[in-house]
């Protein structure tokens, strides 16, 4: 029945090391495509891009996110993350104007703001865990993404208060979905009124920050703030729980993820001191003595910066897990037969789950060193690794749910890491420690995304 996989993987992620304990479980199989057994339930896990390559393109219609949609709705909604077929297309489509250029312009210039208030705030030579202000900075680029400018009142002591009480009730609830998440099809069994209060602390939050932007709105009437997701969806709909659902959805990708890229990027560097080093002779040669924060082009002309952001996201891909359901039987490439490169069938209802954070340390893919932190391994050869990886490296998935906001969360990961380059020379891991422990031996929080459950902790000097 599988009931002793499953009670040892609640075992290993209450423990902390739950991917650690996937990775040495597939290997232990000996095979990068397997079924296996849940609760009697018969699901298939695949390692193999070319069967990622089906389930995400070339076979996109016969899959959708089965029991992902009921597992997330308590918290999320009807949103691009829950949503299938024409409702996610319509959705998709009105949300992709959030990252034309032309916005992504304006938001890197509020980037610039909170980054320089950020680096302003933070004490020299004590200990400081970034971890939490990462979170806090991506909140804000976000809220901003979603009603157009930032959320400021009167009382801003009053409103950090709420954004921390929203924080902590949305950390919470996302750690509610994981463990529901790990019951498949039994989702509803893991409940509670610890999950429905967290819920509703999130909502009330979103709904005030929605009749907070209308109020604005219309206060200001005639004037143009750019494009805001609240504003592309308020000509579709006025229903308020309509407009929490979708902004909801976005707030979630917008704020966990790239707080998390920052949050491994910083503990790498600093564990790294000889990266640290060429990444920031990198910086002064582009950006020289001038003390304007980095421009679009000039982030885009550091291709150390981007090959250490892409290392990171191989070791700790934004969402390090996903699954599809097959909404009709069909076939994946690869897997079946005697010799494992025969077709396999897929019934109708079985879920097919992949995990980015696998894949991304196959040896015969990334090399004999798939487990270490170095990032030459992207400019090598004029960069060829990242063409012939394909769909064997997805730090923001693929196909066509492919991450809307990849490119903005590369500049704002980016435009941060240079301002904390910039402004401080010396980075030592907090504590009596030269090093943070090995890559993917740490304690990891596990949700939809994959924090570092230690935190960023460090200490920083000009």
């Amino acid at each position: 029945l599988g009931l002793g996989l499953l009670l040892r993987t609640f075992r290993v992620a209450k423990e902390q090391r739950l991917l650690h304990f996937f990775n040495d479980l597939v290997r232990s199989t000996g095979n990068w495509t397997f079924e296996q057994r849940l609760l009697g339930i018969s699901g298939i896990d695949t390692f193999e891009p070319e069967n990622v390559e089906a389930v995400l393109s070339t076979q996109f219609e016969d899959f959708d996110l089965g029991e992902r949609r009921k597992v997330f709705f308590a918290l999320l909604g009807d949103g691009i993350f829950t949503q299938d077929g024409a409702a996610w297309a319509r959705t998709r489509a009105l949300l992709r104007p959030a990252f034309y250029q032309q916005n992504t312009d304006r938001m890197l210039d509020e980037i610039d703001g909170l980054v320089g208030k950020m680096l302003r705030d933070v004490p020299e030579g004590e200990e400081v865990d970034f971890q939490p202000l990462f979170f806090r900075l991506t909140l804000e680029t976000t809220m901003s993404l979603l009603f157009g400018k930032r959320m400021e009142g009167e009382d801003e002591q009053r409103k950090k208060v709420e954004m921390d009480d929203f924080a902590a009730a949305f950390d919470e609830a996302q750690d509610w979905l994981a463990r529901r998440g790990r019951l498949g099809g039994l989702y509803w069994l893991i409940d509670g009124p610890g999950f429905r209060k967290s819920c509703r602390i999130v909502h009330r939050f979103i709904d005030a920050a929605i009749e907070e932007a209308l109020r604005v709105k219309d206060v200001n009437e005639g004037e143009t703030e750019g494009y805001s997701v609240l504003g592309a969806l308020l000509p579709e709909t006025q229903d308020r729980k309509v407009l929490r659902e979708q902004c909801l959805n976005v707030l979630l990708a917008g704020r966990d993820t790239t707080a998390c890229l920052l949050s491994w990027t910083c503990r790498l560097l600093a564990s790294h001191p000889r990266t640290l080093t060429t990444l920031r002779q990198e910086i002064t040669q582009i950006c020289g003595t001038d003390p304007s924060p980095p421009s679009r082009a000039q982030l885009k002309r550091m291709r150390y910066l981007d090959a250490i952001l892409k290392e990171v996201l191989r070791l700790y891909s934004s969402v390090p897990i996903n699954s599809r359901t097959a909404s009709r039987t069909t076939t994946l490439p690869t897997g079946g037969g005697p010799d494992r490169t025969s077709p396999i069938l897929i019934r109708k209802g079985q879920a097919v789950a992949y995990s980015p954070y696998i894949m991304h340390r196959r040896e015969d893919i990334f090399g004999p060193d798939a487990a270490d932190f170095r990032p030459e391994r992207w400019l090598e050869n004029d960069g060829r690794l990242f063409a012939e990886a394909g769909w064997a490296y997805l730090p923001f998935n693929g196909g066509r749910r492919v991450c809307l906001g990849q490119e903005f969360a590369l500049l704002e990961a980016g435009s941060v890491i240079v301002g904390m380059v910039r402004r401080w020379r010396e980075w030592k891991v907090a504590g009596d420690g030269e090093a943070f422990p090995e890559v993917g031996t740490e304690r990891q929080k596990v949700t939809l995304v994959v924090s570092c459950a230690e935190g960023c902790r460090l200490e920083v000097k000009s």
